[in-house]
């Protein structure tokens, strides 16, 4: 890793001034901010009653995407528990900055769908390949072909036709809906894409209701509690169609054969809240830890759009609050020099025994109580409340030894196709990998498998 951090520049700078910094910071509360959610919610919901609208909830599809596939199977589930009009859109998905690993998102979704696809009651082949063209080709032709009234139903079986490379399928729904000419079917696509821009997102299998994004299974709880809510569901005991599975390994205890490799970034707000919990697992579970940090994307040359950026931390701050974490009232942007100088001493903190305590102090720091650790002051803050010296830290702060350390762990990342954070590998009593999975949303994934391998065994 070259010890000249990336300066993407523009909404993904490593390298802020103080008062970029402070500016992005006052961006990040407030996007976080939860009353402001409420009121923004009120508000909506007002104006919706007061014109007389129905609740419109509008879908975008990608058809290579594995996510959209697992997501269009709840589009029957979501018509039938509430009382909501649905718009469908057909999108070519994530490109360029909001993009940055395609190849091994595509690997990595494959297995993750797979992986998570039975906890949800949904369809999956662990054996999926990835859909050919020629067939996507056929497939956004015979959608496009599709009146208003067939896109629900015609939407799923398409799907099920490419994802299960049933070629003959496809001709069949050929010959029940028709096609569309390439321009037409190039124009469909083109008006889900600008639709959603103007929206402001960029990804496939998303619900958009109400001015928020859900990202396909994983975030359909969040969509149906707001239905819920507002009283749109459609019978009495307002259960939700797809929770969440929980994260909780039962009461499985293991000997210590299995190891748990954690893998945060000081900057991310998705690692900032899980962390604790990850740390809680661990220990309810007595698996092995192993803490694998590593530098966050956007200082290892990965751009971030100003749109990804924002949908990022309004996510983050859904998903901490939903685990009942009171999370980034006040936060303090560490990218950068902060992120630097408290990894230079990582090393030092693992060898007093504190580096659970370190992470999970600097987190605070950052993503809780507002803290600018760009000084000495803010990392004093860190340290003591970590339970170390401040005047020991002074003695090796700012040491590059930590570089080939981070290093090696980005990469035992990548070996198991994950590049972002938080992600965890679960390895057994040999070394073997049990489960790679990239996400704080995957943490109960990697709760059931302990489960598993512990009951098994």
């Amino acid at each position: 890793m070259s010890e000249n951090f990336t300066d993407q520049g523009g909404a993904a700078t490593s390298n802020p001034s103080a008062f970029e910094r402070w500016v992005t910071s006052k961006v990040m509360t407030k996007t976080a901010s939860q009353p402001r959610l409420e009121k923004k919610r009120r508000k909506i919901e007002r104006q919706r009653v007061k014109s007389k609208q129905p609740h419109v909830v509008e879908y975008f599809h990608q058809l290579d995407d594995a996510y959209s596939y697992l997501a269009v199977q709840l589009l029957s589930k979501l018509i039938r528990a509430y009382s909501v009009e649905l718009r469908i859109h057909l999108v070519s998905g994530p490109a360029g900055d909001n993009s940055p690993e395609p190849e091994l998102l595509n690997k990595l979704s494959i297995v993750d769908c797979a992986n998570v696809a039975p906890y949800y009651g949904l369809n999956f082949n662990q054996d999926t390949k990835p859909p050919s063209t020629e067939n996507i080709a056929l497939a956004t032709a015979i959608f496009t072909a599709l009146n208003t009234q067939q896109r629900l139903s015609g939407l799923l079986q398409i799907s099920n036709a490419i994802w299960c490379d049933d070629y003959e399928g496809l001709v069949r729904l050929k010959e029940k809906f028709g096609v569309a000419s390439s321009e037409q079917s190039l124009a469909e696509v083109c008006r889900g894409d600008a639709h959603q821009a103007a929206l402001k997102h960029y990804s496939g299998a998303m619900f958009y209701y109400g001015g928020e994004w859900y990202w396909g299974v994983d975030r359909f709880y969040h969509l149906e509690n707001r239905l819920l809510a507002l009283g749109a569901n459609n019978n009495s005991d307002a259960k939700l169609v797809m929770p969440r599975p929980e994260i909780n390994a039962g009461k499985s205890k293991g000997n210590g054969s299995l190891s748990l490799e954690i893998y945060p970034s000081l900057r991310s707000p998705y690692s900032s809240f899980i962390f604790e919990k990850a740390i809680e697992l661990v220990e309810q579970t007595g698996v092995k830890m192993v803490l694998r940090p590593v530098i966050p994307m956007v200082m290892r040359g990965v751009s971030l759009t100003r749109t990804k950026g924002l949908y990022i931390f309004a996510d983050a701050s859904r998903e901490a609050h939903a685990l009942g974490i009171d999370w980034a009232k006040k936060t303090y942007d560490p990218i950068g020099t902060p992120v630097i100088r408290a990894f230079s001493l990582f090393p030092w903190a693992r060898q007093q025994g504190k580096e659970v305590q370190f992470l999970t102090a600097f987190f605070h720091a950052a993503f809780f109580d507002g803290v600018n650790t760009n000084s000495d002051k803010g990392l004093q803050v860190v340290v003591e409340n970590a339970g170390l010296s401040w005047q020991d830290a002074q003695q090796v702060i700012d040491n590059t030894d930590w570089h080939a350390e981070l290093e090696a762990n980005r990469l035992a990342m990548y070996e198991f196709d994950s590049w972002g954070v938080p992600s965890f590998r679960l390895l057994d009593e040999n070394g073997k990998t049990l489960l790679g999975t990239w996400g704080q949303d995957r943490l109960w994934l990697v709760a059931k498998v302990i489960e598993q391998h512990i009951n098994n065994t």
